[in-house]
């Protein structure tokens, strides 16, 4: 079974949610950004919340057959970027996400419903 963009998008987040993720939202950034289609945003209250969160994502993402590309940030447990193509996933730790406010700064993008 191979899951679309939004499906994978919500994943990320169920997977984040399961690790008590903060904030977590999808924006759709199609036609916005070359980039990716979707970004996934979501915190932590700590560096090692942070990892666990992303290592939860990327698991749950290779386990539903999604490829993920690379992760970066990682070993930091600030900024954790999970790039799984066309969907983007960003965990930040809540100190970070407030400073960059990705949200602020795609305003133009439509968040699309979580459950």
């Amino acid at each position: 079974m191979t899951l679309d963009l939004v499906e994978v998008a919500k994943l990320a987040v169920q997977a984040a949610e399961e690790k008590k993720a903060v904030r977590p939202v999808i924006l759709d950034i199609q036609g916005l950004s070359v980039i990716a289609d979707y970004f996934v945003i979501a915190s932590g209250h700590s560096e090692k919340q942070v990892q666990s969160i992303a290592t939860g994502v990327k698991d749950s993402l290779e386990e539903a057959g999604v490829h993920v590309r690379g992760v970066e940030g990682y070993d930091q447990g600030r900024w954790v970027l999970i790039d799984a193509g066309d969907v983007v996933i960003h965990i930040f730790h809540r100190d970070e996400r407030d400073f960059y406010d990705l949200e602020r700064l795609w305003g133009d993008a439509k968040t699309v419903g979580v459950q």
